[in-house]
């Protein structure tokens, strides 16, 4: 067929307004088709970072609604294994209009002397994570927040409670840079509790323990160990990786997986009956040229191979130019609020092997449409061929 390149490119763009539609199409599904797969590979398919690995979270069984005592943070430092263990409230609120999504990021109560030591990834200077741990009312952001909202050191943000009822006073005592591009900010909620009173009864309670283990090996063993240490207690624990809980608010939303494959199933099946329809009015447009190909001492077989490379050019046009959609959109999605606030969305884009997959199943989708067409064109005979008329 390669001898045959020009005839076939020329003959792919001869009715150019029906191909650059049909381009299109092809492009808009596979954009679709490479945004769900970049979903599906960052989420299930991802792999733990060496800090991630090391990782687990020990929330309510019931709910990560509910809280526990703070008083679990002693047991838990109890189990052979654990290195460290950071706190995290999450304190929701609002930050001046929920309206506006822009305003809606993490917003944690945690232990500044902790922090870091759980999460060593998080990259900040020595000074500024010394002010976090000093000042009482000190806040710290992360590199994407500051640069989505425009925060600098210094600046003053106050939250309106809604799970708690305070409305707390920060100051910007530093940026941190993380490997997953959250918007996340930080506060010490020993601030918190001051704020709360000496009888409101959530004061002592803990939404959630980051537990960071000595190894790999540890984690499995610390998160038998420390749901066993709870089981008859009134706030009974999971404990699990910090994957599997970046997962868990996936399914929220039910069964994620069966969703995706199913919307990809139903793109893939109705750009392929597209691509047939258009391939079919091609076809039947170009009888009597396949009759004077044939008189010219074309075969059978370089026909239907003709016909079906039209089909392929075309499709791995759209291919290439959904998968670069697809990557924008991939973008577009990791650095939105949505996006932003959810770990496991991190890693979302078009890697170099999806992007392959998406030219691959464009080809296909060219050949199989264009299948039937082409083979009924390339068994018509010559005397048929040449008298046939639309």
């Amino acid at each position: 067929m390669f001898r045959y390149f020009s005839l076939i490119l020329k003959s792919s763009l001869r009715n150019r307004r029906r191909s650059i539609l049909t381009v299109g199409s092809i492009a808009i599904s596979l954009c679709i088709l490479g945004l769900l797969g970049g979903i599906y590979r960052a989420l299930f398919l991802g792999e733990a970072t060496p800090a991630q690995a090391l990782r687990l979270v020990v929330r309510h069984r019931v709910s990560l609604t509910q809280p526990m005592p703070v008083s679990y943070r002693q047991r838990l430092e109890r189990i052979p294994g654990v290195r460290n263990i950071v706190i995290k409230d999450w304190f929701g609120g609002t930050y001046k209009d929920n309206r506006d999504t822009r305003n809606f990021f993490a917003r944690f109560a945690t232990e500044p002397e902790h922090l870091f030591k759980v999460h060593p990834e998080y990259v900040i200077p020595e000074e500024q994570q010394q002010a976090f741990q000093r000042e009482r009312t000190g806040c710290i952001v992360s590199k994407t927040l500051a640069d989505a909202l425009g925060f600098k050191l210094g600046d003053r943000i106050t939250l309106v409670g809604d799970i708690y009822p305070v409305t707390l006073e920060f100051k910007v005592v530093g940026i941190f840079d993380e490997p997953d591009r959250t918007q996340t900010l930080y506060f010490n909620r020993e601030y918190l509790r001051e704020s709360l009173g000496p009888n409101n009864r959530r004061r002592d309670d803990a939404g959630v323990f980051y537990i960071q283990a000595a190894s790999a090996a540890d984690v499995p063993r610390i998160a038998e160990a420390a749901d066993r240490e709870f089981d008859n207690s009134p706030a009974p624990t999971k404990t699990e990786s910090e994957r599997a809980f970046q997962l868990g608010f996936a399914a929220f939303l039910g069964n994620l997986k069966l969703f995706l494959m199913a919307i990809a199933g139903a793109v893939a099946f109705t750009i392929l009956l597209v691509s047939a329809n258009t391939i079919s009015m091609s076809v039947r447009e170009r009888v009597r040229e396949v009759g004077i190909l044939k008189t010219l001492g074309f075969t059978r077989a370089e026909i239907l191979g003709i016909i079906l490379s039209e089909a392929a050019v075309i499709s791995l046009i759209g291919g290439g130019l959904g998968s670069l959609l697809a990557q924008g959109l991939c973008i577009g999605v990791r650095n939105s609020p949505a996006g932003g606030n959810f770990q496991g969305l991190a890693t979302l884009g078009m890697t170099p092997m999806l992007a392959a997959l998406c030219l691959v199943v464009a080809v296909l989708i060219g050949l199989v449409s264009s299948f039937i067409p082409a083979w009924g064109a390339a068994r018509t005979t010559i005397i048929d061929s040449l008298r046939y008329s639309e």
